[in-house]
């Protein structure tokens, strides 16, 4: 077996273990289609960014999820990507903090890492 396939079988076990990283989400797609099963991931939802002009830390909110493209072809769903057009619906992701409070962000960008099968997304909140 190749490192590359090994690695990915690891990135199971650390990213979608709830014993470890593994967080549920939900994931639907632009016509309405979503996971059947839950999904676990890695997500963050920090509220500081850097500022790009001054170089420092300024009041914000950068938040992200990381999934295995595997998981998401076995929920018959593709790697999620931004829809730029206001006029169709956007991917959606929807996690829970550790407190129990639900977000549903949409998808602002996608970082597909297909040599390791896992995407992760920069997502904004959805309103």
């Amino acid at each position: 077996m190749s490192l590359r396939v090994q690695a990915e079988k690891d990135l199971a076990h650390i990213l979608e273990n709830p014993k470890h990283f593994g967080w549920p989400l939900s994931v639907t797609d632009p016509d309405g289609n979503t996971n059947s099963d839950v999904i676990y991931g890695s997500s963050g939802d920090i509220g500081q960014v850097i500022d790009p002009d001054l170089g420092v830390a300024v009041a914000g909110r950068k938040a992200y999820v990381s999934i295995r493209i595997s998981t998401l072809q076995d929920q018959g769903l593709c790697i999620p990507v931004a829809v730029p057009e206001k006029s169709k619906k956007p991917w959606r992701i929807g996690v829970s903090d550790v407190n129990g409070n639900s977000y549903c962000f949409y998808v602002i960008d996608s970082m597909p890492d297909r040599t390791i099968g896992m995407v992760t997304c920069e997502v904004g909140l959805y309103e």
